[in-house]
């Protein structure tokens, strides 16, 4: 399994144990389903993990924002996700979430699928793909 970044890191040990936990469980989940995502990280009004095809944002497939007492699981091109289970939340033009609260809100299939959706979604629009997946980009300064 892939390690989380120090840069990362020293953000995320400010958070309770109970949002690490379901954090990691939740990145371990993406990475186990596509192992060659890259993984971007930022820290701007949230401490974000990105998950993408390429080293670009543009695209990504899905991202767990992590906020003070929450995180989700974000999708970017949520919007054209197919979603007969109606789990899917958001208002905007694109990105819809999942709200994370505990483990049963993302070991299902239904999340499984929603993910696997968005990389194949990911893969069609992606401009180049590239052959050095599996890593980490921070973006923390």
């Amino acid at each position: 399994m892939r390690e989380i970044h120090p840069d990362f890191l020293n953000h995320l040990k400010y958070k309770d144990q109970d949002l690490i936990d379901l954090y990691t469980g939740l990145r371990n989940l993406i990475l186990d389903i596509y192992p060659d995502s890259y993984e971007l990280l930022y820290h701007t009004h949230a401490l974000t993990s990105v998950y993408s095809v390429s080293e670009k944002m543009g695209d990504s497939f899905c991202m767990i924002p992590i906020y003070t007492n929450h995180l989700n699981l974000g999708f970017n091109k949520g919007t054209l996700l197919k979603d007969p289970k109606k789990i899917l939340q958001g208002t905007g033009k694109f990105i819809r979430h999942i709200p994370i609260v505990n483990t049963n809100d993302y070991r299902n299939d239904k999340v499984q699928t929603l993910i696997n959706s968005a990389i194949e979604l990911a893969i069609g629009d992606a401009s180049t793909l590239t052959q050095n997946g599996g890593i980490t980009i921070s973006k923390i300064k």
